[in-house]
């Protein structure tokens, strides 16, 4: 019975985030398009960031709280899902065809950005008295590499694209009002997940990177399973690959640079793993381009996708 209640608790916090990222996208997209903002540019900002917020607010509660197992946990494991379950089931539901731009810009700073926060947190490589760190400084870096991305993002929302983010409309006041709810939503979300996973990793006796890397990293990743697989059954493929593509991003650089700034937070080695896997795995995704048909995700493809994350799933299980 002990056990029951942190359950029920990460459980209600997983659907606050979801509940609130929801609402927060709906009211910040309404003001967005009754500012005249193009919907192309609403979907590569406004809706990335929602998908992400849910790891932001946990994360910097992590961070905050000193558990810093969770705050790179729920990155990592968010990406992993993204990339290999997300993106699988999506391709599953309709094959993916990916723009020229998403196959040699944007997945390609993916990789970068994984590369960049691999070699900014393994300080001790620079020296044997060095501890891993996520430092504020490095927190800077990762910030100055999501000014760069944001700039890129607002210069392609000027070229027309086929598929558009629909956005619904609503009054001023009921758009400020999913804003803040959804806000609210986040913060309360945020903190009941940061404790039930630590009480579940208690009483468990299971490491807190396994707590995060699998329940928490799965919950925060349901507003892109949402979104992409919806954009799939609707063949609007830009927005289903755009959107994780884009949430992947914003965990490394927004998620772990706002967290790093705030709370400098201690990275262990035991990570690394997981940190090479994700870059397997983004590289893995860039040569599905080049397989099969041209710029596009095969069914077979997700298939293999799918494969790797319960492969990733395995081991993190045989590892406790």
């Amino acid at each position: 019975m002990s056990l029951l209640l942190p359950i029920v608790i990460i459980v209600a916090g997983l659907v606050l985030l979801v509940v609130g990222a929801e609402a927060m996208v709906r009211g910040a997209s309404s003001l967005a398009k009754k500012m005249s903002i193009s919907e192309i540019a609403i979907a590569l900002t406004v809706v990335a960031f929602g998908t992400s917020a849910p790891e932001l607010v946990i994360s910097t509660f992590a961070a905050g709280d000193g558990q810093h197992e969770i705050v790179f946990g729920d990155v990592i494991g968010s990406n992993m899902a993204n990339m290999l379950l997300i993106l699988g089931v999506a391709g599953l539901i309709y094959p993916l065809s990916v723009q020229k731009n998403t196959v040699w810009k944007e997945i390609p700073f993916l990789l970068l950005a994984t590369l960049v926060v691999f070699l900014l947190v393994n300080d001790s490589w620079g020296g044997a008295d060095a501890a891993n760190l996520l430092s504020r400084t490095d927190g800077l870096v990762l910030l100055g590499f999501l000014a760069i991305f944001l700039i890129y993002t607002f210069g392609i929302s000027k070229i027309e694209l086929a598929d558009q983010y629909d956005v619904a409309t609503y009054s001023y006041w009921a758009s400020a009002l999913m804003i803040v709810g959804g806000l609210a939503a986040l913060f309360f979300g945020g903190r009941f997940t940061v404790n039930g996973a630590v009480d579940i990793a208690t009483q468990l006796g299971v490491s807190k990177k396994l707590i995060a890397c699998t329940i928490i990293a799965g919950g925060t990743s349901l507003p892109e399973l949402a979104t992409s697989a919806i954009a799939a059954y609707r063949k609007r493929c830009d927005i289903a690959v755009g959107t994780v593509v884009g949430s992947c991003i914003l965990n490394l650089l927004m998620v772990l640079g706002v967290s790093g700034l705030v709370y400098p937070v201690a990275y262990s080695s035991s990570f690394n793993v997981d940190s090479l896997a994700l870059i397997a795995a983004t590289v893995v995704l860039f040569l599905t381009m080049f397989t099969g048909k041209k710029r596009k995700l095969d069914r077979w493809e997700a298939v293999l996708l799918i494969m790797g994350y319960v492969a990733y799933v395995g081991y993190l299980l045989h590892r406790r």
